[in-house]
């Protein structure tokens, strides 16, 4: 689903004003994950989390007021120094704050706005793609889901195939689906997906190359 654009509803999960968001960092590096790895892509990583999954691998950003605060001007201007035509927000969970002016002027920038998260705060901004992972420690709201453009699940276990099935049914017919290993136990788990794809191949599997390759 291409160009979802929303205003921001009223919400007590919005930490901060439209303006100035807290940046745990920025950088430019390749997508490493789903339908967009491999290609270049500018990362904005706000701070900022109530999900608290315990096997994330950015649990620095979790907190918010740790991080500086960084105006829209500055984050464009720093994207725009690169030749990235891709914009990831991404977090933390980034729903958590209100990215509608923020979006709109890297679109105004020229830029396509891409973002990461995991659908369970309300959904704000204008955006090219929307990449959701649910997780069980916060599901995510159905009016996310409905403007996913790829759903991926990350698995710790067999038990999330079964969450994966429960998502898939509630995106759009051209959501793309993608199953993730969980890093720490991939080794176990990546036959398991393997095996789960051969029969149910609606499914595409998603591995963090990014992690292999050892860049950002």
């Amino acid at each position: 689903m291409d160009f979802v654009n929303l205003e921001m509803k009223t919400t007590t999960s919005t930490l901060y004003n439209t303006q100035m968001l807290p940046v745990m960092e920025h950088f430019y590096t390749i997508q490493g994950e789903g339908v967009h790895q491999g290609k270049a892509a500018y990362f904005i990583r706000l701070g900022g989390c109530d999900v608290g999954c315990v096997w994330c691998d950015v649990k620095d950003s979790w907190e918010a007021g740790r991080h500086p605060l960084r105006s829209i001007d500055f984050l464009v201007n720093e994207v725009t120094k690169t030749p990235s035509q891709i914009v990831v927000i991404t977090g933390g969970e980034p729903l958590m704050h209100d990215l509608t002016e923020l979006t709109k002027a890297l679109k105004a920038a020229g830029l396509r706005t891409h973002m990461e998260t995991s659908g369970s705060s309300p959904l704000s901004g204008t955006w090219d793609w929307i990449t959701v992972s649910p997780k069980k420690f916060k599901a995510p709201l159905l009016e996310v889901l409905q403007h996913a453009s790829e759903l991926k699940v990350v698995v710790f276990n067999k038990s999330d195939f079964d969450w994966a099935e429960k998502h898939a049914v509630l995106v759009p017919p051209s959501c793309k689906l993608f199953l993730q290993p969980e890093w720490g136990k991939r080794e176990a788990v990546t036959p398991l997906i393997i095996d789960y794809i051969k029969d149910h191949p609606q499914w595409q599997l998603s591995l963090q190359i990014h992690k292999y390759i050892n860049v950002p």
